[in-house]
């Protein structure tokens, strides 16, 4: 298995850069969340992940260790393979992927270009407590069955604010402070909204 590439990068795209390491030229699958870390640097280093398959090896690259766990983990779904996950992770960024997966949010997953009902259901059934575990997700969980938090979320609804972003600002609210009654997480919210 190939860990990581150092060396000069020659070329980079959206899609695929290219790494010359002593005078070989490796071609690196990436994401757009990597592509969007990667800066214009010559010298680099990139986590891979190498899959190799009857007709091809193709090479995954990735900014951070973390989106690599990730992608190994979603192409461990039945129904999901390199591409697959490797769009999953342009279209959502690593961090809100694993929320959105331990958080059972199905929709979030859902809305990926490519991603149907019963693959993003899929993927949560799968993947939800190997998630939680591996990233100590579950103070996430905790916010997510927090009562005063469930009120704050409706009360911001029925105000017109997205549920999405509300639990963002209301997850932020709880860290700093766990006990905050709804009354108190609400105005908290609104100042940040």
């Amino acid at each position: 298995m190939i860990a990581f590439l150092k060396g000069r990068l020659v070329e980079k795209t959206p899609t695929d850069i290219i790494i010359d390491c002593n005078g070989i030229g490796y071609q690196v699958h990436i994401s757009l969340h990597t592509y969007s870390l990667i800066k214009e640097e010559e010298s680099i280093q990139i986590h891979t992940y190498l899959q190799i398959k009857e007709d091809a090896h193709i090479l995954y690259g990735f900014a951070e260790k973390v989106e690599r766990e990730l992608f190994r983990l979603l192409i461990s779904v039945s129904g999901i393979g390199g591409n697959t996950a490797r769009n999953m992770l342009s279209y959502v960024s690593p961090k809100d992927l694993m929320q959105a997966i331990a958080s059972n949010d199905v929709k979030t997953i859902q809305a990926i270009k490519g991603i149907g009902l019963k693959t993003a259901q899929r993927v949560v059934l799968d993947l939800q407590e190997k998630v939680r575990k591996i990233y100590g997700l579950e103070d996430l969980m905790v916010t997510l069955h927090n009562t005063n938090a469930e009120e704050a979320l409706s009360a911001l609804e029925v105000l017109g604010f997205m549920r999405k972003a509300s639990e963002k600002v209301v997850n932020k609210i709880l860290e700093q402070h766990p006990e905050a009654t709804s009354e108190q997480i609400i105005k908290s919210a609104l100042k940040s909204l």
